[in-house]
Formats: structure tokens, C-alpha cells, sequence
């Protein structure tokens, strides 16, 4: 076991946990090892539920190992989500502190993604209560970490449906357009459609043109290609799938289209084996960092090591797309 430094030194005798944003598969993995590390260090920890509402409304629990047995294989988050507009104001960080104050707890552990951080930051500037993010989010945009707790799941989960489409679009000589989730990152777009074959992948991350899809396609039929996948994240800039379907329906009138949006099946299931160990690793790191006097950082790994960066960098800052990869997925899509 790792022997923690300057642990007398930082005095932290009760910590509170909370689920914020969007859900993630491995949320509840994330829970477990936080619970569990604090227990081992004799640590009071509370879950907090709904996010910043239930701190705001002191909807508090009281947690111990027990509390979280058979949740590691359990997708969502049993403490609950939310996204909170309270807590953006400053009454409602203060009616935050005034609850920490009444429970004792000098440390919170937030589990999310960058507006989770951004409220975790601000309440610590303003009450001194020390904060570690964890990074939940299935986009994997967050600077700090290879990959966030809920991307490998998601990515599999995109991966195997793309799979199912396919069986149809080959059946029927069919052009499926399908979208996955990434408002602002292409990490599950890029990634599901290298592993799926895709003809095309469309991502913000990169200026896509009509015309440059249309040449695709046309290639595609000059080595003979019957059917065709083209995976697009929902952050695409082009316009929604069905505007760049309509618009391809339009320049090849002979090809028979398909939309499918994959939508939320990406956030839900049991996480995998990568997301359980991650979410452990992670749920881990943020206790030992905060018995090390950390504060104000969001724990991660890097290179199979626990990391952490400082909050305003890791808000500020994401995790760019691998050019490599995107000119890997030109090479073999025909």
C-alpha cells in the first residue's frame, strides 16, 4: 500500500462525493473505490445526490463500504445526476458551504466533466473548501487524462451497433449515415469508424466539405463498393445527418439512404473491463491526492500513472484528435 505524504499535515477527517453532468458508464465504479480509499484512511465520506443540487439542498448520505457493493458492474450512478443552475449562483455556493459547515466535510470530490469543474473551482475560491475532480464524460475531451471514465463503454457500445448496421446496409447495397455522440469532440466518431470500416467519418475537429464526401463516394464506386457507412459526430458542422443525407440523396439519386442516430444507448450498460479499472484507479487517486494535500486538480492517467492537473488547465485545455489516426482512417476506408 501506498504510504501517503504529509498525511497528518493536511487534517482531512471527512470528504463528500458527487456525480455532476452527464452520466457516465463507471460513475459507480468511480464511487466505489472513493468510498472504499476513505474508509481504509479512516476517513468520514459522504455521497451527495443530484450533483451540486443535493449539496445545496443537503440531500446527504452518510457512506460506508456497504454502501457501495455490487455497483462496480452497474452503469449510470446510484448517488443520481443533475445539472445545477442554483449552484452557479452565489447564493447557492453558499448554501453549499453552510451544508459542508453543519456535516463537517472539508473536501469534496466531484465526479464529471469540465462544468462539473468549472462550479468545483469557483467553490473552493470562494469558501476554501478543497475540491479533486475525477473526469466522467463519455466524449474523452478532458486535458489531463489518456481517457475519461465512460469512453471505452460508450466506444463499444457505438462499435457494436455500427456492426449490426452494417449487416443491413450490406444486405441492401444501402448508404447508412450514423451518428454517435460528441457535441464538441470526434474521439468516439473517429474511433468507432476506423474500428467499423466506416467510408467516411465526419468530426468537428476537422473542416469537412460536401463536396469532399461526395468524392468519396465517388471513389468508393470506382473500386466497387455497394455500401457504405459514414459515422458522424453530432457536433459535425456540415449541418444535422439529415441535412448531409438529403444533400448526398440529392447528387446520387440512385442510392438508397439510411439515417440511424444512436443517441443515449451510448451513456448506459454495464461499463467495461477498461472503464471499471479506470474508474478504480481514478476513485483512488482522488482520495490519496487529497490526503497529500491536493487541491483544486482533477486526477487522471497518463502513460498508466496517476496524474493531476490543475482544474483551470485541465477546463481550459482538451484532448486533441490523433491526426494520424484520421489520415489512418482515409487509407483504409477503401
Amino acid at each position: 500500500m501506498k504510504k501517503i505524504k504529509n498525511m497528518s499535515e493536511n487534517n482531512i477527517k471527512s470528504i463528500a462525493v458527487l456525480t455532476s453532468g452527464g452520466d457516465a458508464p463507471g460513475m459507480n465504479a468511480a464511487l466505489r473505490a472513493v468510498v472504499r480509499t476513505a474508509n481504509h484512511f479512516n476517513i468520514n465520506c459522504y455521497g451527495i445526490r443530484e450533483g451540486y443540487n443535493g449539496l445545496i439542498a443537503g440531500d446527504v448520505t452518510k457512506m460506508g463500504p456497504r454502501s457501495v457493493k455490487n455497483i462496480i458492474n452497474q452503469g449510470g450512478t446510484i448517488l443520481k445526476s443533475a445539472r445545477s443552475k442554483e449552484f452557479m449562483t452565489p447564493e447557492g455556493r453558499r448554501k453549499a458551504f453552510e451544508q459542508c459547515q453543519k456535516l463537517g466535510i472539508d473536501a469534496l470530490v466531484c465526479i464529471g466533466g469540465d462544468g462539473s469543474f468549472t462550479g468545483a473551482k469557483v467553490f473552493n475560491e470562494e469558501y476554501g473548501i478543497r475540491v479533486i475532480g475525477v473526469p466522467g464524460t463519455i466524449d474523452n475531451d478532458i486535458f489531463g487524462t489518456d481517457n475519461t471514465i465512460g469512453y471505452d463503454t460508450a466506444l463499444n457500445t457505438a462499435m457494436d451497433a455500427i456492426d449490426k448496421i452494417r449487416d443491413t446496409a450490406t444486405s441492401h447495397n444501402r448508404v447508412f449515415f450514423v451518428e454517435v455522440m460528441g457535441r464538441d469532440a470526434g474521439f468516439i466518431a473517429l474511433n468507432s469508424g476506423i474500428a467499423t470500416g466506416a467510408l467516411d467519418i465526419l468530426i468537428p475537429e476537422r473542416k469537412d466539405s460536401m463536396e469532399d464526401l461526395f468524392s468519396t463516394f465517388r471513389m468508393a464506386e470506382k473500386v466497387g463498393k455497394s455500401s457504405s457507412i459514414v459515422v458522424v459526430a453530432e457536433g459535425e458542422e456540415l449541418g444535422s445527418i439529415y441535412d448531409l443525407a438529403k444533400a448526398t440523396k440529392e447528387e446520387f439519386p440512385t442510392y438508397d439512404i439510411r439515417v440511424t442516430i444512436l443517441g443515449h444507448i451510448q451513456r448506459g450498460g454495464s461499463p467495461s473491463c477498461a472503464d471499471r479499472v479506470l474508474a478504480s484507479n481514478l476513485g483512488y487517486g482522488a482520495v490519496v491526492g487529497l490526503l497529500e494535500g491536493k487541491n483544486k486538480v482533477m486526477v487522471g492517467m497518463q502513460s498508466n500513472k496517476i496524474t493531476y492537473t490543475p482544474i483551470e488547465e485541465a477546463i481550459k485545455k482538451h484532448n486533441e484528435i490523433d491526426k494520424n489516426l484520421i489520415q489512418i482512417s482515409e487509407i483504409l476506408a477503401m
